[in-house]
């Protein structure tokens, strides 16, 4: 089964006028982590650990934290099968979930307690997820007065198997460790009194020597602590582009990684491989829906190719789409449902139902298209380079001006893109991280994603909290 979909953090619009502004986007292909030894040893018996953390890619083990001293170590990962393990002394004592940690659209907070000190053996290391401790079994409970090398002066690890491999692939928000107490998941989370999801608050511990707060929000030093301590970490292969907006307390869109496709994504889930199966259509799908309401703004690159790419909407839960398999259909090649629109590169075509029209201009890899569906009015508009095509006007309302028609409207749907050829790339930004190229930043009109053009005058960025005000 899946864990704690009920209180899975989405991203509260809720948040008790707490919000976290940024994250930390890790990539296993780039080899990201960080790294840090202490000066000196803290209480290696008593310790928390707290942290958010997005998953943006399913199915290989990724080492969320670790302190190793050469021969053992404290660390958490997920395994290849997307189970979640605690490992107190490197393969002596280790806790696994029951639970398989797969959705990719949502956030997850982990608290690790630990308090070697205990009688009792359950009391001794303890896991949290979304404010609930975590169901598993121990292959042998961990001894009583043991130290850890948590906490010891030796390299301690985010995202990575001591710079061996294992990095991670997601988004860390909110990392707080707490040295000489152990602490319950309430003094950095809360239940909201309204949803029942888990949101986070302000936390105020008292971090001890070896405590640290990293809350990203300095893009110039992504590894500073703000506890007070000063226990800086080192990056590597880590820059000031790696700083996101997605967050607990605003969750953004990205590419759904568990749609079937012969591709695979990166980057946070903005970027899209076309990996396998040969030449063939090939699309993707998001994870949060244009809702049937509000009015949404997305941007996308082609990397590298020219021709033979599409951008497009349709349902998010489109049969043709969703299929899997080799020549997936591509953004208006709904020929069964006729409910996806797709503009085309190559000729600047708009293609419904597999057919095309006459639409626009062509368009290839040097350009940043964009796509603005108004779900009020059942409008769709295409962008090149901030030029709305066919003479478009997304801010005409029921008038339509240039529109093409939303089909299936009453769906929420998604904004995405199709390539042809095997081994090329497609770009993705809804907003919360991307790796477009942005040269003048631009918000929509609540401060919200960061995009090459500004959303045209009442439209979104596809986020928690604008879906639910507007959607």
């Amino acid at each position: 089964m899946e864990t704690l979909q009920r209180t899975a953090n989405r991203g509260s619009i809720s948040t008790g006028g707490y919000d976290i502004d940024n994250s930390l986007k890790m990539e296993a292909d780039n080899s990201e982590s960080m790294t840090r030894t202490p000066s000196s040893s803290g209480n290696r018996k008593t310790w928390t650990l707290s942290f958010w953390f997005k998953r943006t890619e399913l199915g290989a083990a990724v080492r969320l934290f670790e302190a190793w001293d050469g021969s053992t170590g404290t660390s958490a990962l997920f395994t290849d099968a997307d189970l979640f393990i605690l490992d107190l002394t490197a393969g002596g004592n280790y806790f696994t979930s029951s639970a398989v940690f797969r959705d990719t659209s949502a956030w997850y907070h982990f608290v690790i307690r630990v308090d070697t000190t205990q009688g009792t053996a359950s009391e001794r290391a303890r896991v949290y997820v979304n404010g609930s401790e975590l169901a598993g079994s121990w292959n042998s409970n961990i001894g009583q007065n043991t130290d850890l090398t948590w906490n010891q002066n030796v390299v301690h690890y985010l995202g990575v198997f001591h710079l061996s491999g294992n990095f991670a692939n997601g988004y860390y928000a909110e990392v707080i460790n707490v040295d000489g107490t152990s602490l319950a998941p309430t003094a950095f989370g809360e239940f909201d009194a309204d949803s029942g999801i888990w949101k986070p608050k302000a936390a105020s511990p008292t971090y001890g020597t070896n405590g640290f707060y990293l809350n990203f929000d300095n893009s110039g030093s992504l590894g500073a602590d703000s506890s007070g301590n000063g226990h800086t970490w080192t990056l590597n292969n880590i820059s000031s582009a790696d700083q996101a907006t997605d967050t607990p307390t605003n969750n953004f869109c990205t590419i759904n990684p568990l749609i079937p496709y012969n591709g695979s994504v990166s980057e946070g889930a903005t970027k899209f491989i076309h990996t396998s199966g040969g030449n063939g259509w090939e699309s993707f799908v998001a994870t949060m829906g244009a809702g049937t309401s509000g009015k949404w703004y997305a941007e996308f690159k082609f990397v590298d190719s020219d021709n033979d790419n599409m951008i497009g909407i349709c349902p998010i839960d489109d049969p043709d789409l969703n299929r899997g398999g080799a020549s997936f259909a591509f953004y208006g090649c709904d020929s069964s449902l006729d409910e996806s629109v797709g503009y085309y590169a190559s000729d600047g075509f708009r293609y419904i139902g597999g057919g095309p029209a006459s639409y626009g201009n062509s368009y290839n890899r040097t350009n940043i298209m964009s796509i603005a569906v108004d779900m009020d009015n059942g409008k769709l508009y295409f962008a090149k380079d901030g030029v709305w095509q066919n003479s478009g006007d997304p801010t005409s309302g029921a008038t339509g001006t240039g529109a093409l028609d939303v089909r299936g409207a009453t769906k929420p749907q998604s904004l995405g893109a199709s390539n042809y050829y095997s081994g090329e790339d497609i770009l993705a930004n809804y907003g919360g991280f991307t790796t477009i190229s942005i040269s003048t930043p631009e918000t929509d009109e609540n401060g919200y994603g960061t995009f090459e053009y500004a959303p045209p005058t009442g439209y979104y960025a596809l986020c928690t909290k604008n879906l639910a005000e507007y959607g």
